[in-house]
Parts: structure tokens; sequence; C-alpha cells
């Protein structure tokens, strides 16, 4: 398994961008489907976008697609998520997950490793 830490979420307000760090341990993170999900108080997960090994392929939930760009860097061992046009209801605590190989879903249940999240607060 990856070791994952969420950084660059905090309080923002409506309209604003904001870019969310997904930085993972070991040296075979390059071999992991990376996603990124969120969720709110109260409500479920939400799946949001997914990015293969190479970075070739993703996916983005139709809800955040005109917003929301995933990409990596795996020189870095890191996946982004940028977030434009914040709005209140984009609240929530932003995980990413990571899967070693396999198909690249959006699924929550397709990812074994997960960081502890990070917090995203859009005020009006």
């Amino acid at each position: 398994q990856v070791t994952l830490v969420e950084s660059g979420g905090g309080l923002v307000q409506a309209g604003t961008s904001l870019i969310l760090s997904c930085a993972a341990s070991g040296r075979t993170f390059s071999t992991y489907n990376v996603g990124w999900f969120r969720q709110a108080p109260g409500k479920e997960r939400e799946s949001l976008a997914a990015i293969s090994t190479a970075g070739n392929r993703k996916y983005t939930a139709d809800s955040v697609k005109a917003r929301f760009t995933i990409s990596r860097d795996n020189a870095k061992n890191t996946v982004y998520l940028q977030m434009n046009s914040l709005k209140p209801e984009d609240t929530a605590v932003y995980y990413c997950a990571a899967d070693r190989g396999g198909t690249l879903s959006l699924r929550p249940n397709a990812y074994d490793s997960w960081g502890q999240g990070t917090q995203v607060t859009v005020s009006a």
C-alpha cells in the first residue's frame, strides 16, 4: 500500500480557486490510479475525478467537470485537483485515494489506500 497525504484545503470565498495536492510515499506511486472524492456533513461520499497511472486517462464527474481538473506529476509523487469557481456547496472534506493498477474507476470501493482528508470551506 501507499500512504497518502492531502493538503491545500482552507477557507475561501465563493468564486475563487484552490489547488489540492495528494502526496504519496513510496517508489511505486506511478503504478497507482488515483481518485479524488469528497464528503460533506450528512451526505454520502461523492466521486469527483480519477487519473490513470501515466496520467493519460482521466474521468471527471459531470457535476464538477466544468470546474475541476485532475492532474499528476509522478516525478513528485503528487496528484492535484484544480478547483475553480468554488461554490458554498463545494464545502466538504476532500480525500484522495489510490488503487494499484486495475481499471480506472470513479467508484470509491475500487480504491484501497485513502488519505486523511483536507477540509475545504467555501463562504458565500
